[in-house]
């Protein structure tokens, strides 16, 4: 499904500091993602460890802290877009925070120094609702909003 990815890009305001801007993204991809099968999305903030926690998220809440061994932690710890398919495949390695959920993308989110902070999750009750056209135009969104650099991230 083609989402409005470079539509979205020219709405995002600067907002002054980081947890302002997660809100504000989260809010506006909300408003644009969810009518195109997105069933939840929002950030995960290392907690320090081997914890993600919780950080602004739509539209329903979800579980926290989190451990390293589900996609999130997954995509925080190899620093890459991790795109699931069918949740199913990873067995119990996936945090099933919505069992209706089929398919996710998990995107990491770098400091310029190269280190990670978080990630930004997005979850759909659809099977393969997520690819590689997806993981581009949110990670531009997510740069665009200053909540990744990209040129930090592999």
């Amino acid at each position: 499904m083609q989402r409005p990815y470079r539509e979205l890009l020219g709405k995002i305001e600067p907002q002054p500091d980081r947890p302002l801007q997660m809100k504000a993204l989260v809010d506006l991809l909300w408003d644009a993602l969810h009518p195109t099968g997105v069933s939840w999305l929002g950030f995960y903030l290392h907690a320090g460890g081997d914890q993600l926690l919780l950080g602004p998220r739509r539209d329903k809440p979800a579980c926290s802290p989190i451990g390293m061994h589900g996609a999130c932690g997954q995509a925080f710890r190899v620093g890459r877009t991790i795109i699931i398919r069918d949740v199913r495949e990873l067995g119990d390695n996936y945090v099933a925070c919505d069992p209706r959920d089929q398919s996710e993308i998990v995107i990491p989110l770098f400091e310029r120094d190269g280190r990670c902070w978080g990630v930004f999750d997005a979850d759909s009750y659809d099977l393969g609702a997520f690819n590689e056209d997806d993981a581009a135009g949110l990670a531009r969104l997510l740069a665009g909003a200053g909540l990744t650099d990209v040129s930090a991230g592999t």
